[in-house]
């Protein structure tokens, strides 16, 4: 069996008509044609799009082949739902606005089907525009389901929905259930269970290009899995600790994920002893370095630390930040954004 090792995959570009032509240059990577590239899944276990190994004695396997013989090896004592790695890793560039969605939690998902399961998400900016940005999470207070029907047929639908100018950094977390969406000209990283499902509320009374007709919205199946009590939400108030010159902020601990932001000059551990991992780089450059191994570390790039894996070390080239996403080891009672 082969000795696993820090994990780098080939990005998954998908095109969305409201995509921009960011993430190719961002990956690295060449553009598949002029389509518009509005995400880029850089860790996936999706059905029909699953992550494959970029490089080392494990390049052109499938994470799902990597997975498959011993979860354990990979995720540790976390859980593999239905065999599958539980959280997809994403970078959005949103040109226009995305529709105003919803999804699901795991009890609502289970009863469309065996494999289904909800979408519980956290976003991390990464670029804004000041004068243009938005953020779209939450109902507005007062809002009910009535209140949303009438807002479509008047045609004031923006109305209903809490929206807020976000600044680079800025971290918003997503529980299943929240009305949401993505305003224009930002540059996001998502981390999510790993499920599609996706109902559309509302999508700006725009025309799909190809088509020449509205996407198709999903209003009824999106108002019974929306969770009108909820209200606003607001960007997450990490919380923060500074020590050997490294500023760690503690930004989601729920029960499908946690997620952190690290910045140094200096080398810092990263991943956990027996735990599975993903760091990814979104600011400067560096190495990862495990049992003599040196894996290159860039804005873009993301590694999987395997639970056989444990810590490693990052070796900045100067300012470094990254993302480090965890995975629970069991579903906890309560859910908390710091």
């Amino acid at each position: 069996m082969t000795p696993l090792y820090p994990l780098r995959f080939e990005p998954i570009l998908k095109h969305n008509l409201w995509g921009g032509q960011r993430l190719p240059g961002f990956l690295r990577v060449a553009p598949p044609n002029d389509d518009a590239i509005g995400e880029a899944w850089v860790v996936s276990d999706v059905e029909g799009s699953v992550s494959r190994v970029a490089d080392g004695p494990l390049a052109g396997a499938t994470l799902r082949d990597v997975l498959r013989p011993d979860p354990a090896r990979v995720l540790g004592r976390a859980p593999a739902p239905q065999g599958k790695f539980p959280l997809l890793l994403k970078f959005i560039d949103a040109r226009q606005e995305l529709s105003v969605q919803v999804h699901p939690n795991d009890e609502q998902a289970e009863k469309l089907g065996p494999g289904m399961f909800g979408k519980t998400e956290a976003w991390v900016v990464l670029d804004a525009c000041a004068r243009t940005s938005k953020l779209y999470a939450g109902f507005s207070h007062g809002t009910s389901a009535d209140c949303f029907r009438k807002a479509l047929r008047d045609r004031t639908t923006p109305n209903t929905l809490h929206s807020f100018a976000p600044r680079p950094g800025d971290c918003l977390f997503l529980e299943a259930g929240t009305v949401h969406a993505i305003g224009a000209n930002l540059l996001i990283f998502e981390v999510q269970q790993t499920s599609d499902i996706t109902y559309r509320l509302y999508d700006w009374d725009r025309v799909d290009a190809h088509t020449g007709k509205p996407r198709q919205l999903h209003v009824e199946e999106a108002l019974a899995v929306s969770d009108f009590g909820r209200g606003p939400c607001h960007p997450v108030r990490p919380q923060v600790t500074e020590a050997d010159g490294v500023r760690r902020e503690d930004l989601v601990a729920c029960r499908y994920f946690t997620l952190s932001r690290l910045t140094a000059r200096m080398p810092f551990r990263v991943g956990a002893r027996g735990e599975c991992r993903a760091v990814v780089c979104v600011g400067g450059s560096g190495a990862i370095e495990w049992r003599g191994r040196r894996t290159p570390l860039r804005t873009g790039d993301t590694v999987l630390l395997p639970a056989e894996v444990g810590v490693a070390v990052c070796r900045p080239e100067g300012d470094l930040t990254v993302m480090e996403c965890g995975i629970p080891h069991a579903p906890a009672a309560s859910e908390r954004a710091a």
